[in-house]
């Protein structure tokens, strides 16, 4: 028998922090109805009124992904610029316990992505958000003369997604090498070589 309407909205949170939980633990690899049911102490029926299908799964969990990236703390960013974009990669980069987390889980479902057109699509599309909310400080970088009056915000935008996500999963790997201290200096030298091309066109 279905959960009653109050039961249902008081067991979603319960719901919510168990599939984080797996999520957090064995990644979407290993997310599946069993391993939240365990999670919760519950049988995989009563999930079933919850989730009907793995892909109802899949979709609520790469929400509440999203919306816990969303709504993690940030550190505070100047107005625009170059130093604003350092501020939001930073926020990126796994420089924290929870950061490597959500990173881990993040990385975990790009397989999953792949293999499905839907889910790719809005992969995609979490794509070309970051690179929208990048851009604005790029324009205005370039507005102050901190980038050459040549530069693309839009590429350049592209090109920091990409080194960003790539220092990402190398430090996931190797963390031993790949330190807080040693990804912020090497975002930092990324940045300044944007910089340093302003030089070059003036």
């Amino acid at each position: 028998m279905p959960p009653a309407p109050g039961d249902r909205e008081a067991r979603r949170e319960d719901v919510s922090q168990a599939v984080w939980e797996v999520l957090a633990d064995r990644g979407f690899g290993g997310l599946t109805l069993r391993a939240v049911a365990t999670s919760m102490g519950v049988s995989t029926g009563m999930l079933m009124h919850y989730f009907p299908t793995k892909r109802a799964l899949v979709a609520h969990a790469l929400h509440l992904l999203e919306t816990r990236t969303a709504q993690r703390p940030r550190r505070e960013r100047p107005a625009e610029g170059i130093a604003a974009l350092r501020a939001m990669l930073l926020d990126i980069l796994p420089l924290t316990p929870g950061d490597t987390a959500r990173n881990r889980i993040w990385v975990s479902s790009w397989d999953l992505a792949l293999a499905d057109d839907g889910l790719g699509a809005e992969q995609a599309d979490r794509y070309t958000r970051l690179r929208a909310s990048i851009s604005p400080h790029l324009e205005a970088a370039r507005a102050a003369g901190e980038l050459p009056e040549s530069a693309d915000p839009e590429q350049l935008a592209a090109t920091a997604v990409a080194f960003t996500h790539g220092l990402v999963v190398q430090a996931l790997f190797d963390p031993a090498r790949f330190t807080e201290a040693v990804q912020i200096a090497m975002l930092d030298d990324f940045l300044a070589s944007i910089s340093d091309r302003s030089g070059q066109g003036r």
